[in-house]
């Protein structure tokens, strides 16, 4: 057993652990109170004629909420058992997530959680607690609302919708969960182990939007007429044999001269209708494999993929029919629509080395790239002798997720407030981190060669 499986271990039976901080200072509390009001006093101390009149009030007051949190802890324990009961008869936890969409930044991950047979404790809570991916957990969330039985009075369930934010833009696989049983002050927290399993995502959000003309370049229905006709086959160094009714004007003369075959040259031909705008976004990472799964490139994929993400969704507000092209095979379960498919495969897509860009990209077919920080500079210049100025790229700075937005947030980090979450302390690290460099320095060979390009671009 390592210190990693030995951590979770411990962390998992601390769930089971009944008493919380909040019982030692309660307990404190409730120690000094009696102790100041039940203390005899000292003979021969002089007393104020009001002072017998305001320690009987403070017993009053201090039995009454002695009685209130007495009353909430026997009412959680009795609920707590009573769940166990109705557990072993199959009411356990459920839930169920849903993406919404809010005005401004999109797509917000929501936890729709029940709980069948249970009641809640008197002046207590109900909350739960999801397992995930590697033993990792969920912040606790509350079960608060009531749903009644159809005609009835009676309570079928307590639920409740949470917020969920989790720290990784990708496909999480549950495999357990808690329920907790607390009374008023939180004193106490009794716990039931939940049998939970399934699979959930979180979505990407949006960033700010950067449009730019874009024109579709493959044509799978005639309904849709573009204003700027494309070529779509033919070039003036292809040639075919002459035929009758072919004009002699195109007859390639300096093959005649040569073998004595008459050859003409096939006209460019353009083609008035297109249907499909293709977008790619390359997962392409030409780094060391160690790096990987680094936490540096972890939060570099997060920004990335919600770079990605508000591209499609800026791109879907035009007349074309979007068509996301994935570098990477997988399985995704269905959406309601495009939109939504889309997000959960780019929400799936990780950095990899299996797929080059020039292996992924076809400038015949695809109209907008999306590339980031860590594609190789090589390979892209290669690509980019093949694209014309029809081909949109989006170079998205992935380096720009650590930025510091002033001196005093640094300040604040480093002294005043140390960082909570795991970017807020990779921007405090990453100034002085070794890959910084290498990463801006690919940046600016990427941005050099995108300049130099026929391409229309866009950084991010």
């Amino acid at each position: 057993m390592n210190i990693k499986q030995m951590k979770w271990r411990i962390r998992y039976a601390m769930q089971y652990f009944p008493f919380t901080l909040n019982t030692l200072l309660c307990t404190a509390a409730f120690w000094g109170g009696y102790h100041l009001l039940y203390k005899p006093t000292p003979k021969g101390e002089d007393q104020s004629s009001l002072m017998p009149f305001i320690i009987l009030m403070g017993k009053m007051t201090f039995m009454l909420l002695a009685f209130i949190v007495i009353i909430s802890v026997l009412s959680t324990i009795a609920t707590w058992i009573y769940y166990l009961i109705q557990k072993s008869n199959g009411k356990l936890l459920t839930v169920d997530f849903n993406i919404e969409s809010r005005k401004g930044r999109k797509n917000r991950l929501f936890l729709y959680a029940s709980l069948p047979g249970a009641i809640r404790p008197l002046l207590g809570f109900v909350k739960g607690r999801l397992i995930y991916d590697d033993n990792q957990m969920t912040d606790q969330f509350s079960l608060m609302s009531g749903q009644r039985k159809e005609r009835s009075i009676w309570r079928l369930a307590i639920t409740g919708k949470s917020n969920i934010v989790l720290p990784d833009i990708k496909e999480y696989d549950l495999k357990g969960g808690f329920v907790y049983f607390q009374d008023m002050l939180h004193l106490f927290s009794l716990a039931v182990p939940q049998p939970i399993s399934g699979h959930f995502y979180q979505p990407p959000v949006l960033m700010q939007e950067q449009d730019a003309d874009v024109y579709p370049k493959k044509t799978e229905t005639l309904d849709v007429r573009i204003e700027q006709m494309r070529r779509v086959e033919g070039e003036h160094t292809n040639y075919k044999d002459f035929e009758a009714g072919d004009d002699v004007r195109r007859i390639v003369w300096k093959v005649y001269a040569r073998n004595r075959e008459l050859v003409v040259r096939i006209p460019e031909m353009f083609e008035p209708y297109a249907s499909h705008l293709n977008y790619y976004a390359s997962f392409f990472a030409d780094v060391k494999d160690s790096w990987l799964d680094d936490g540096y490139l972890k939060e570099m994929l997060n920004y990335y993929k919600n770079n990605v993400w508000t591209v499609y969704d800026t791109l879907s507000k035009k007349e074309w029919q979007m068509s996301f092209v994935p570098d990477q095979e997988f399985t995704v379960a269905d959406e309601a629509d495009d939109a939504a498919k889309t997000a959960r495969i780019i929400s799936n897509s990780e950095w990899h080395k299996d797929k080059s860009l020039s292996e992924y990209f076809s400038p015949k077919n695809g109209t907008v790239l999306c590339i980031s920080s860590l594609t190789d500079p090589h390979d892209l210049a290669n690509l980019l002798e093949r694209c014309d100025a029809s081909t949109v790229v989006y170079f998205v700075k992935v380096s720009q997720v650590f930025k510091h937005y002033a001196a005093l947030n640094l300040l604040s980090r480093l002294i005043i407030r140390p960082p909570q979450d795991r970017l807020s302390k990779l921007r405090t690290r990453w100034l002085f981190s070794p890959m910084r460099l290498q990463v801006n320095k690919r940046e600016q060979a990427i941005e050099a060669l995108l300049k130099k390009s026929d391409v229309v671009w866009g950084e991010l």
